[in-house]
Order: structure tokens, then sequence, then C-alpha cells
């Protein structure tokens, strides 16, 4: 059987035209039209000042770091339930990390937990240098509930968009509330320049010092001088000629995911057992991959039981991310639950399930996927 993966790529037809530009210009450095087009694309999309482009979206989380001057003893709060790349950056700069749970609302960020870690760390004059709240499988988190309480401690916020790109909260692009918001290009997301990611603000000089950082943070000057410790993080002019062609038809693939989701939901939605994850009022999520949580007491079949059953006729599924909390890496920082020892991103570890998503999956593949499922269940 064809192999059906969780979220492949898919190509509109108009990269290599871009491509072939840089070529034809002999524009292979790695600045050129199609990062300046690309970071003034993304711009006009996101309807966001400035935009700067770079080899991936952990560059972006980390330079963002950088700019906020986070330092050693510092601490950064972040989302639990996330890829690992949220966090790494932190220890890039040997910050202390403290997680914080979800809500069932969202799968996101949950305010309220939030709130109590940072009254908890204001009583030690020990408040975060920033808070990374994260856009878990293209849905926004409580945005305005998060700014506030960030607002009322002045603690910056970095938005993780990596997974939410075209994603909308209250009529906002995600990615543009947080002081500083990042994007992903990977590979497996709802475009791809195959790698790469964005910095995104409305402060001017934050986007030119993270441009400035990411080219190794040369001084001007006629011989290479360097007074700051730079990064080669910007992205190349190949690349983000393959983001131009992509970023042509975001919404398009926004309408092909949602409609993947849309006929996963008429197919489970009525059974006993099987949550999806919820998308908030006056939200609208790009629906980066289909995520469930399965109940085996109700459907009599678990989580991992659906993934061998998938995997054993060439279809890729996967768990929802393990959280970061539990995590080998992670597991001695502090953490802070939804409500007292009741943790969220535990509960949707153990049952979460993440199925085939992918702009290109045709109907015809996605029913296999269905029957599949149906069938293990009955």
């Amino acid at each position: 059987m064809n192999k059906i993966f969780l979220s492949s790529p898919h190509m509109s037809g108009n990269e290599q035209k871009y491509i072939k530009e840089a070529f034809d210009l002999n524009w292979i450095a790695p600045l050129g039209n199609n990062v300046n087009g690309f970071e003034e694309a993304l711009s006009d999309y996101n309807k966001i000042k400035h935009t700067t482009v770079m080899s991936s979206g952990t560059a972006a989380i980390h330079l963002a770091l950088k700019i906020i001057e986070v330092e050693p003893q510092d601490h950064v709060f972040l989302s639990s339930l996330t890829f690992v790349a949220t966090a790494n950056p932190v220890l890039y700069e040997h910050a202390t990390p403290v997680f914080i749970d979800s809500e069932p609302d969202s799968w996101n960020m949950s305010p309220l937990a939030l709130e109590r870690a940072l009254q908890d760390y204001d009583r030690s004059n020990q408040l975060p240098k920033a808070v990374i709240v994260v856009n878990l499988y293209g849905q926004s988190a409580k945005m305005d509930e998060i700014m506030s309480v960030c607002n009322s401690y002045n603690v910056p916020v970095i938005e993780d968009a990596a997974e939410s790109l075209g994603s909308e909260y209250k009529n906002y692009k995600s990615g543009t509330f947080g002081h500083y918001g990042i994007y992903s290009f990977n590979g497996n997301k709802i475009i791809t320049t195959s790698g790469g990611g964005a910095l995104v603000s409305d402060d001017e000089y934050s986007i030119q010092k993270a441009r400035f950082l990411s080219t190794q943070a040369r001084d001007p000057a006629v011989h290479y001088e360097h007074s700051q410790l730079g990064y080669n993080y910007r992205m190349s002019n190949i690349v983000a000629g393959v983001g131009r062609g992509q970023l042509e038809v975001l919404d398009q693939r926004v309408k092909q995911r949602r409609a993947v989701f849309k006929r996963y939901f008429e197919a489970f939605h009525q059974l006993e057992g099987i949550e999806f994850q919820p998308e908030l009022e006056e939200s609208m999520s790009n629906r980066w991959l289909t995520a469930l949580t399965i109940d085996p007491y109700q459907t009599g079949v678990s989580r991992d039981d659906i993934i061998e059953a998938l995997n054993e006729e060439n279809i890729e599924a996967r768990p929802v991310w393990k959280p970061m909390h539990l995590q080998p890496l992670y597991q001695a920082y502090t953490y802070y639950p939804f409500y007292n020892s009741k943790s969220v991103s535990d509960e949707l570890f153990e049952k979460g399930l993440c199925l085939p998503s992918g702009s290109n999956l045709v109907e015809e593949d996605q029913e296999r996927v269905i029957q599949i499922i149906l069938n293990l269940m009955s």
C-alpha cells in the first residue's frame, strides 16, 4: 500500500520560478531578492510591521531570547506541551525553564497556571525574563488572557506560532500578539522552505538587531570586525524562493487542512471516548494536524493500538507531544500544573493522537485511515 504520511510537503508549482530567478541572477548567496520578497510578503500577510527570515524556528526563538537579554541567572516560563525546540534555546542561554501546564479549552498554556507561577516568582523577586507561549497544532492559545497577565507583571511574551501560520484569533493572525512571534517552515509544516523560520515584531529595532546577530554580528567596517557574538542563522536566497511560492497558496492550504479535519470529525465525533482538540470561539485554527484523544475504557482500544494498526498499513500517526516536564532532559525543572495535582498535558499525552493531516491527503487515502480505526474499534 502507498505510504500515507502525517504531514508531507505540498508544492504549489511556483517555487521553481523564484528559484530560477535566483539562478538567472546568480544570486545564490545567503541574501538576495527572494529573502527580501519573502520577508515583505510575510509582513503583509500577517499585518505586522517587521519580519526577518532565518534557518529555523528554533533560531528565531533563540534570537528573541538574545534580544530580550536573557542571561544565565534568569528564568523563562514556557508551555510544557510542545516540541523540544521551544525549550532548547532557553538552555542555549544557560537560563532556567519553568514549565506551565495546558488548559482543556485549547490544549495550550493555562492562563490560571501562568498567573500562579508569576505570583510565586514575583514574591521572591525572580520574575521571568520572558514567557514563551505555544499555539499547539495550529490552535491559538488564549492570547488576550495571557497577554493581560504578562503585561500586568511587565514580562515580554514570545509567541511560538511554529505550527499556526495562517491561523487567527479574534481577527488577528497567529504570531502577532506577543512582543515577538516566530514561525517554522520545516518540511512538515503547513508551508515549507524545507527548513527555515521567521521572527516577527512591530518593533523595528528588535528585527534589525536579529538580522545583525543572524549574520555573524558583523560590525560596519571595510574589514571583518566583530564586537558581539553572532550566529549563522540567516535564510538563504534559494530557500526563500521556495517560501515565496509556498506563501502564495497558504490560505488554500489552510482550507485543505480544515477539510481534512472536518472529514475526521464527521467520522468520529459521535463515538463515545473520542474528543477532538477544541477550537476556541473567535478563533480559526489552520488544523495543521488533526489531534484527538482516545479513552481506552470507552472505545475499547488505546491510542497505541491505533498507531500500531495504522503503521501495519503503512500509515504514519503519532502521539501528541510528550510534555517537556516529563522529558529526561527537563524533568528536574519546576512545573505548574493546571490545578493542584491535575495535569492536563499529562492526560493529553497519555490519550492524544495525531492523524495524517496533509493538505495533499486525498479523500480515498483518508478513508483508508478512517476505516482502519472504525474496524479496530468495532
